[in-house]
């Protein structure tokens, strides 16, 4: 992922007021290792309850904000971007509300995503040989490209009218 500008972040979001993209806490973002990324996602430091993604779309940023479904999830379920099934985390269900005038209605869409989005470093990790042959870095680039195209494609949708 490329390296983002504060006023390029917050300048992204499709689904946020000018008074949300003005208040949301950004990451320290001389940490972020941007050559890791395949999208930039964190939680609100200040609302626990909120989370942001942005991701590159047509090779421009678009930045989506995401709320925690209210109650908890009986089972443990597996993240819709990444799909790993050793996850050493935990997966959450976030809410975004669609952009333009399908938001204002109140339309939404939800998705289940590791909570502290670490879908980048679990899709890197390398994957277990499933049988003699198997062609290790074949399948992390593989779980790489799917990440990608999971976290563009629900952004996608959260921008369609």
């Amino acid at each position: 992922m490329l390296p983002l500008s504060e006023s390029q972040l917050r300048s992204s979001f499709v689904n946020a007021s000018q008074r949300e993209r003005k208040e949301l806490t950004l990451p320290a973002l001389d940490a972020v290792r941007w050559d890791d990324l395949d999208y930039l996602g964190w939680r609100d430091r200040k609302n626990p309850n909120l989370g942001y993604v942005v991701v590159e779309v047509d090779g421009e940023p678009v930045g989506v904000l995401l709320r925690t479904a209210e109650g908890g999830v009986r089972t443990r379920p597996q993240c819709s971007w990444c799909e790993d099934v050793h996850l050493p985390n935990e997966v959450v269900f976030f809410i975004a509300k669609r952009a333009g005038a399908a938001g204002r209605k109140g339309d939404t869409l939800g998705t289940l995503v590791c909570a502290e989005f670490q879908c980048s470093a679990n899709v890197r990790k390398r994957p277990p040989v499933a049988y003699v042959g198997f062609d290790v870095e074949a399948a992390r680039q593989q779980r790489i490209e799917a990440l990608r195209e999971h976290v563009t494609t629900f952004v996608r949708r959260v921008t369609a009218e």
